[in-house]
C-alpha cells in the first residue's frame, strides 16, 4: 500500500468513526427527539422542555452532550440560549450527516404511502 493509499484509508476510517460517533450520540432516545425537533427550527431550552415534557436540567444535560459532540450549537439572545443543529443542510425538516463523500439525510415528516 502506497503512502497516499494509506493516508486515504486513514481518512476513511476517521470519517466512518465520526459518523459512528454521531450516530452514537443520537442513539439515546431523548437526544434523537431533540435532534428531530431542532431539524425543524432552532429552539430554546424552555421550548424543548415543554415539547419533550421533561425537566429543564434533563434537557440541558442532553443539549450539553450534543454540543460537546458537535451535533448542536447555541446562540445567546438576552438570557436565553437558542440551539440549532450543526452542519450543512441540517435544517428544514432534515438532519444531514457526512462521511466518505456520502451524505446521509434523514428526512422528517409522514412516510410516503405505499404504492398499490
Amino acid at each position: 500500500m502506497s503512502a497516499d493509499q494509506a493516508g486515504g484509508h486513514r481518512q476513511l476510517l476517521q470519517d466512518y468513526g465520526e459518523l459512528a460517533r454521531c450516530f452514537g450520540l443520537l442513539s439515546e432516545p431523548v437526544r434523537l427527539r431533540i435532534a428531530l425537533l431542532l431539524a425543524r427550527q432552532e429552539r430554546s431550552v424552555n421550548s424543548l422542555r415543554d415539547e419533550l415534557k421533561l425537566p429543564q436540567p434533563t434537557v440541558s444535560h442532553h443539549l450539553g452532550v450534543m454540543r460537546a459532540g458537535g451535533v448542536v450549537d447555541a446562540r445567546r439572545a438576552g438570557k436565553q440560549r437558542f440551539y440549532r443543529l450543526c452542519g450543512p443542510g441540517s435544517s428544514n425538516g432534515a438532519l444531514t450527516l457526512h462521511a466518505d463523500g456520502c451524505w446521509i439525510r434523514l428526512m422528517l415528516g409522514a412516510a410516503p404511502s405505499p404504492k398499490s
